[in-house]
């Protein structure tokens, strides 16, 4: 059967910059967007003027920019990961219960986000891994997981010990249900969702030899259509 899943094998798993710049260009055109604390605030430095993406933080900004170098660092402007970051034209800032009720309110139309565990079916786990040590880290993930009206998920396809995250249960508290449209690892990008996964690309790696790694059953492009 053809299929449109490209393997990329002459190179290795993409890097953390290749996969923040995958998914700001994957981004539609004029969103308002929520980028999730950690690896997800960089996609900011892809985003383009000409994109119109507009950028909102929980902690009260809005049209938020890239990451802030040199002599451009303010101390008193940073992201939701305390970063600190340039403002762009145009900025707004209000109080934190009105960044809370844009995002539980269904105005952003994508939020980026980290997580330690994505279903096939798009549930997500990212605040807590459930062991008696560790300590829960929810703070907005509820609220944009399920308040977005997509949401994508940027993390590594596998833990440091070989074990999925694309898994076809979650095992940790869950964040959210079926909320994950799709997800960009080093090694792939995949979309998730009530039809399970569907592999579009894959970098370092063969679709049949990630399959043998997943405990689930992933499709190509094409499969069942």
């Amino acid at each position: 059967m053809s299929t449109d899943t490209v393997e990329h094998l002459d190179r290795g798993p993409r890097s953390k910059n290749e996969i923040a710049e995958a998914v700001a260009a994957a981004i539609p055109a004029g969103s308002y967007v929520n980028l999730g604390i950690g690896q997800p605030t960089t996609v900011a430095n892809y985003l383009t003027p000409e994109s119109g993406v507009v950028l909102h933080t929980e902690n009260g900004m809005l049209n938020m920019g890239r990451e802030a170098v040199g002599d451009e660092i303010d101390p008193d402007l940073i992201n939701a990961g305390k970063v600190p970051v340039i403002e762009l034209p145009g900025t707004a800032y209000f109080h934190h219960a009105d960044s809370f009720a844009m995002m539980r309110g269904g105005h952003l139309d994508v939020c980026v986000l980290g997580a330690f565990q994505v279903s096939e079916h798009g549930d997500l786990a990212n605040w807590h891994t459930g062991a008696a040590d560790a300590i829960p880290a929810v703070g907005g993930a509820m609220d944009l997981a399920i308040g977005a009206k997509d949401v994508f998920v940027m993390m590594t396809m596998f833990t440091k010990s070989g074990e999925p995250k694309l898994v076809p249960a979650c095992s940790y508290p869950l964040t959210g249900v079926g909320c994950v449209s799709r997800i960009y690892t080093d090694v792939a990008t995949v979309l998730v969702g009530p039809g399970g996964a569907v592999v579009t690309e894959t970098f370092g790696i063969g679709v049949d030899a990630l399959r043998s790694r997943l405990d689930l059953a992933l499709r190509v492009l094409g499969d069942g259509d």
